[in-house]
């Protein structure tokens, strides 16, 4: 992931946000108790691109029950997911007023003007369907409020494809309720570091930290049948090297540290099966609403 653009993590952060100008497209509400959803956007930190842009247009919730809630936004220009990162997030709606009960599914409608700015230049990023990218569902409460976690994951979702122009989204995407989310940091040891990735270390790369559900899981690549939930790259400030996992649910995890490669898709297209080896495995325990912590040391021989 160093040396090549084939994945970035998003993550989208619906929580106690402001407005952006949205409007639905009812004019009143169905009959029955209501409650109130706020949505925003968020980006994890991520390596190898200067720039990734998305043009957002409107966000739709689709009731199990019931009219179909259209919210038109309003932004003067596409947003760079990667300006929101360490919990910085662009509002979408606020406190909207909705019927309560569940929601099949929630539904980012993108337009055309969407880009990827890395080192090669601006390319093209193309989504899979005109309809954007959709969630699984979600239930607001009757008299009550419901914040969300969007984790829009472009690290296992963005291909590059072989003999085309620009970028691709395979959406990859799960919905948490970010009541229930915490967070994991750690520093990194330098000289871990220096060991592991050797020439390529760089000012932009400084490896990665996977966090893989449950305890003592064995950690393994995106892709695979053990893949992470999220991998977030490490960062170097002043010398210092730190990551953060945010909007992680409440659970036990397992995290590790890897300077490996890890692609997701080979020359051919096909799925890669890449040979990462990782180091320093940890158990750790995310409490909701509060930040875990885990550093990587250098193990003595």
């Amino acid at each position: 992931m160093n040396q090549s653009l084939k994945y970035l993590t998003i993550l989208g952060f619906i929580g106690a946000l402001t407005a952006c100008g949205g409007d639905s497209d009812s004019s009143s509400l169905s009959g029955g108790e209501t409650g109130s959803v706020s949505v925003g956007l968020t980006d994890a930190p991520v390596d190898s691109a200067q720039e990734v842009n998305i043009e957002v247009a409107a966000l739709v919730l689709q009731p199990s029950d019931g009219e179909r809630r259209r919210f038109e936004l309003e932004f003067p220009e596409p947003i760079n997911l990667l300006d929101l990162q360490g919990g910085s997030f662009e509002s979408l709606i606020t406190d909207e007023e909705v019927p309560a009960g569940n929601y099949n599914w929630m539904r980012i409608e993108l337009g055309d003007d969407n880009t990827v700015v890395n080192d090669s230049g601006t390319h093209l990023l193309t989504t899979p369907s005109a309809r954007g990218v959709q969630t699984s569902g979600f239930t607001v409460p009757a008299g009550g409020q419901v914040s969300l976690t969007i984790d829009f994951d472009v690290r296992k979702s963005l291909v590059d494809p072989v003999g085309q122009e620009g970028y691709k989204l395979k959406p990859v995407l799960r919905l948490v309720d970010n009541s229930e989310t915490g967070i994991i940091e750690g520093t990194v040891a330098g000289e871990l570091i220096t060991q592991e990735c050797g020439d390529a270390l760089t000012p932009d790369f400084a490896g990665n930290v996977y966090v893989h559900d449950g305890e003592n899981a064995q950690p393994d690549d995106i892709g695979s049948a053990n893949e992470p939930l999220v991998a977030v790259p490490v960062e170097e400030n002043g010398g210092d090297y730190s990551y953060i996992a945010a909007f992680i649910p409440a659970g036990n995890y397992t995290v590790s540290y890897t300077c490996g490669d890890d692609l997701i898709e080979d020359d051919q297209g096909e799925p890669s099966d890449d040979d990462i080896d990782f180091v320093g495995a940890q158990n750790v325990t995310v409490i909701a609403g509060e930040t875990a912590t885990a550093d990587f040391e250098i193990q003595a021989p």
